[in-house]
């Protein structure tokens, strides 16, 4: 599976990260899903309701109402999320693997001036539970 990104979104979410720092950033994903790709067209930022911002992420509850009733008025769907990793790590932690559900949704890790995307499965290679996957503009 291939994750194609519109244009402006990588400098979006590397900014939006920074400014966070030294908060974990996060936020969602809305795009269109087929067989071959998934194509993010939107990344809406939210606020990190976590009781420990700094170690770990947490999506208001109510942006992700909000964002799932605009997801669809505008045809399209919440594809994952994201979240940076102010340690400057782009691959998902232990804690990470622990909260991930196999749902078939995309976990995009922002670290330093890096972002990588990733899918959680049984099998995975990486903590038992991730898989990575390509990222190319759209």
């Amino acid at each position: 599976m291939i994750v194609r990104i519109a244009s402006g979104i990588t400098e979006q979410l590397l900014a939006h990260a920074a400014a966070d720092a030294p908060h974990e950033a996060c936020g969602l994903l809305l795009g269109t899903a087929g067989p071959e790709h998934s194509d993010i067209r939107v990344a809406r930022p939210a606020p990190n309701v976590a009781a420990d911002p700094a170690r770990r992420f947490e999506i208001d509850p109510a942006m992700l109402l909000s964002a799932h009733r605009t997801a669809r008025g505008d045809g399209m769907a919440i594809l994952g999320h994201y979240h940076s990793h102010p340690d400057g790590s782009t691959r998902p932690s232990k804690r990470d693997a622990a909260r991930a559900l196999q749902n078939g949704q995309i976990w995009m890790i922002i670290g330093g001036a890096a972002i990588t995307a990733w899918i959680a499965a049984a099998d995975g290679a990486l903590h038992g539970r991730f898989h990575e996957i390509a990222l190319a503009p759209l």
